[in-house]
């Protein structure tokens, strides 16, 4: 781990051993990835020293950095949250300015210390947010020239005075930020206000909706997948693969993506078939299932990154827990990308297992979060929602004898791998 008290302006006290992140995507007004407001705890597992929780995140972001924030954020934007101590650090010189939002709280005294650092911050490049903005207060209006992104709570301020700020801040030529959009009305209350991205579970939590049906794309997966698992003929395969030209198209660049790792150019389907094999041909199918058929190759939905994640996460997770059972690593990239699946359907998940085979390891879990992979998505689940399950994750990691150095190491190659997945292969 890195400690920063030897680069500190600030207190001489901070460091951290160990720590644990979540990222919450933050979306456009068409629901693709825009960014990522990264959220790092700092564990109570070992000895800290730490003068604020934020200011724990001054280290972390050291750790993170060194080991890659491209593995943290991909190609989008990182919103990490920075307090008046951490921004007196020089921290920053280890962040990608281009890549990097430094978020404000609203609260935060306007010193002039302060707002002196963050002109000088501005003009090295980095970029500014404030965030929890429900009225003006001194620390707004003084902070105001530097920040681009103005981020509102949907669920804690009113509708009255959103709808006062927002017209404000959008002649000010601010970008609008909703947090915490977790119902469908919020979102629409943040769409009409003409807010410019939105963050919150809303997009990632079920909305059971009856008689949805799946698109003909989702039709022509399932019916590969059913096909995959009851062990056809590669012919067949190939044939049913063909019926459908962007799947055919998106398996061809599949192959020949660096993960797959083929020694030469992969062009028919009979190839990609026979290098792929089965396992790795359902988990494509699998991920396929995310892709909307109108934006491959176009953006990156949040279920999409959510589910790659979390798959791999879980896979990694297994792996190294139990590294000479092979398939039961297998078993948990598939219970993380099928946890998603009542989200994409709009179905509850009972129905969807009623329509795909699945083993009694992967319903227990998806069902019940029960058994070795239930743990597993229950880890997951908190991680991704840090801010109010945080206290759930030492328990969960102490329950399977896992550090928390161990946890990020891992988190960092599931979102890399998760990445590169999206960015190359759909």
């Amino acid at each position: 781990m890195i400690d920063l008290s030897l680069h500190d302006a600030g207190p001489r006290d901070l460091r951290v051993r160990e720590f644990y992140l979540g990222r919450q995507p933050i979306l456009d007004r068409n629901q693709n990835l825009f960014g990522y407001e990264l959220l790092f705890r700092n564990s109570p597992v070992g000895p800290a020293h730490i003068t604020t929780e934020l200011s724990a995140t001054a280290a972390v972001i050291a750790h993170a950095s060194q080991l890659g924030m491209e593995r943290t954020v991909g190609d989008a934007l990182g919103f990490v949250n920075v307090d008046a101590d951490v921004i007196m650090t020089d921290i920053f010189s280890f962040l990608p300015r281009e890549r990097m939002v430094l978020e404000l709280c609203a609260t935060v005294p306007a010193t002039p210390q302060l707002l002196g650092r963050v002109a000088e911050l501005a003009g090295h490049g980095f970029r500014f947010a404030l965030a929890d903005v429900s009225g003006e207060n001194d620390t707004v209006a003084a902070l105001v020239p530097w920040i681009e992104y103005v981020k509102m709570d949907m669920r804690n301020t009113p509708l009255s005075a959103l709808m006062k700020l927002a017209p404000r801040f959008r002649q000010q030529r601010k970008k609008l930020v909703a947090e915490k959009v977790e119902t469908r009305e919020e979102f629409k209350n943040a769409l009409d206000l003409e807010f410019d991205y939105f963050q919150g579970y809303y997009f990632s939590r079920p909305v059971i909706m009856s008689g949805k049906k799946l698109s003909p794309s989702q039709l022509a997966v399932m019916e590969l997948m059913t096909l995959v698992t009851s062990d056809a003929d590669n012919i067949e395969i190939e044939r049913a693969i063909k019926r459908d030209v962007s799947l055919a198209l998106n398996l061809l660049r599949l192959v020949n993506t660096p993960a797959v790792g083929a020694r030469q150019r992969i062009d028919s389907l009979s190839q990609a078939v026979t290098l792929l094999g089965r396992r790795q041909l359902q988990r494509w199918l699998q991920i396929m299932l995310y892709a909307e058929p109108s934006k491959r190759g176009h953006s990156m939905t949040p279920l999409l990154m959510l589910a790659t994640t979390r798959g791999r996460l879980l896979e990694l997770l297994a792996g190294k827990l139990r590294p000479s059972q092979r398939h039961v690593a297998d078993i948990a990239f598939t219970v993380g990308i099928m946890s998603l699946m009542d989200t994409l359907f709009g179905m509850p998940m009972a129905e969807i297992l009623a329509q795909i085979p699945v083993n009694d390891d992967v319903s227990d879990a998806l069902l019940h979060r029960g058994g070795f992979h239930g743990d597993l998505l229950k880890l997951a689940e908190c991680i991704e929602r840090i801010e109010e399950m945080d206290e759930q994750i030492v328990p969960a990691l102490r329950n399977l004898a896992m550090s928390t150095d161990e946890l990020v190491e891992l988190e960092l190659a599931a979102f890399e791998w998760s990445d590169n997945v999206v960015r190359y292969a759909l």
